[in-house]
This record gives C-alpha cells, sequence and structure tokens, in this order.
C-alpha cells in the first residue's frame, strides 16, 4: 500500500488521504511549485471512483485549466473516441494527469513540478485501484515510468507500476493524432494490445 510505501508521498502535505474526495482536496490547496499560481484551478482527475481502465495524460492545457477536467476539447473528444473503439465510455474509466495544474503556454512539465505532484496520483491510482493504465504520450510515461526511453520503443509493451503492480501500456497522446494522423494506426494497435493486456490480467 501507500502507507508502507512512503517515498512516494514524501514531501506532498497531504496526509494520506483516504478518499479521492480527500486527495483532491488537498490538492486544491496545494502551494509546492508555483504552478497553483498562474493556472485558473487544480484539474484532479474525472471518472468512476473504481474504475478498471485508468488513462494518464502529462497536465491539463487551457481548455482544462478552464473547465477543471481533463482532456476536454478536441484531444478529449479524440480520447473518447479511442476509448469507445474499446467498448468503453469515458465516465466508466478514471482519467488524470501527471500534472494537476496547467503548466503556462502548455511546456513540458519540468522534473520539480512532477514531483511535487507524484504523490497525489500515487494516492490517486492507489485509491481507484485500476486493472490497467493506459498512458498516453511520452511525457505521461517517461515520468510515470521512470524512464528516458523514446516513446517508440515504450509501445508494445507490458509495463508494471507501484506495488501493486499495476498493468501499464503506452500510447501516442490524442493531441499528437490530431497533429499526425497516420500514427492512428499505430494507436488502434496499442488499444488492442491493451485490451489483451487488460483480459490476462482477469485471467
Amino acid at each position: 500500500t501507500i502507507e508502507s510505501d512512503m517515498p512516494l508521498l514524501e514531501g506532498v502535505d497531504v496526509n494520506v488521504p483516504s478518499t479521492l474526495e480527500a486527495a483532491r482536496e488537498a490538492a486544491k490547496s496545494c502551494t509546492r511549485c508555483p504552478l497553483y499560481l498562474l493556472g485558473t484551478q487544480t484539474v484532479f482527475g474525472v471518472g468512476a471512483r473504481r474504475a478498471r481502465w485508468m488513462v494518464i495524460g502529462e497536465a491539463p492545457g487551457q481548455e482544462e485549466d478552464r473547465k477543471g477536467e481533463p482532456f476536454v476539447g478536441r484531444a478529449g473528444q479524440l480520447l473518447n473516441s479511442m476509448l469507445e473503439a474499446l467498448g468503453m465510455r469515458r465516465n466508466e474509466v478514471y482519467i488524470a494527469n501527471i500534472l494537476k495544474c496547467r503548466p503556462p503556454n502548455n511546456r513540458d512539465p519540468k522534473p520539480e513540478e512532477v514531483a511535487c505532484c507524484e504523490g497525489y496520483l500515487a494516492r490517486q491510482i492507489e485509491l481507484v485501484a485500476p486493472q490497467i493504465i493506459l498512458c498516453v504520450g511520452r511525457i505521461a510515461a517517461q515520468n510515470l515510468l521512470k524512464t528516458q526511453t523514446p516513446i517508440g520503443k515504450l509501445r508494445g509493451q507490458r509495463f508494471s507500476y507501484g506495488p501493486q503492480q499495476v498493468p501499464v501500456v503506452v500510447t501516442y497522446h490524442p493531441a499528437y493524432l490530431l497533429r499526425t494522423p497516420a500514427e492512428k494506426r499505430r494507436t488502434w494497435q496499442d488499444l488492442l494490445f491493451a485490451r489483451r493486456v487488460f483480459e490476462d490480467a482477469q485471467a
């Protein structure tokens, strides 16, 4: 459990919240990095509290910051379509980001910002207890898996996260697919692979 794996929460003043609501409130009052001064609100996470699938992205963008919900706008619509292709609705999964606050101009998260948010994400994962994590995008995958390996080499593999050894599969970010539609075919392969990994975990 997270309680027995405290390095994940070191330095994060969340007092190991026992519910997603408590963790959300702790994140809303977080002042550990300057990003809290720049955005409109924290974007904690959304979806089923005990989802079997968890989707983890990079950080809130302008629309997400305004609405307080991850993956809205065109990228969110494409993510919804990706989930529907697997037979799932958005409200059946849990969606979160590496960062809970928007970096200025949508720049990449800094390592110290990721470190400040790491405990919140770890707690989300433990409380939701997903049976698979789908990491979308290079930033999310490299930070969650603690690697610098390019996303092209992370695709098509089964990784594990945390003490619970939650299966992790990596694919491209929907925003990248909007810019590079030719990669949608590979992303569909990733989604099918993720479904196989999920089904294997049920066996």
